[in-house]
């Protein structure tokens, strides 16, 4: 196989779905948490990854089988994971 085949199988086996997005995320008690979120498929599984405005990694989450979610749903799914987090 040569080189850039390989490299172009890889690269279909990992595509981004949405970017690198900002978001706010509303914590309790009148609290927030800046952070930033991606959403990708590697092969034939789904992950939400989220990152605080350091780029420090926070947590990556993969969605369920067959779960299409739009943007509102993501950033859903970003509150309860951080505060699951904030709660460890």
């Amino acid at each position: 196989m040569l080189e850039t085949d390989r490299k172009t199988e890889i690269d279909m086996a990992k595509a981004t779905i949405q970017d690198w997005t900002d978001s706010v995320v509303l914590l309790k008690f009148d609290q927030h948490r800046d952070v930033k979120y991606q959403v990708y498929r590697e092969q034939d599984r789904h992950f939400l990854e989220m990152r605080d405005d350091e780029d420090t990694h926070i947590h990556t989450l993969e969605l369920p089988d067959g779960m299409k979610l739009d943007r509102t749903s993501y950033e859903v799914l970003l509150r309860y994971v951080l505060l699951d987090v904030v709660a460890a």
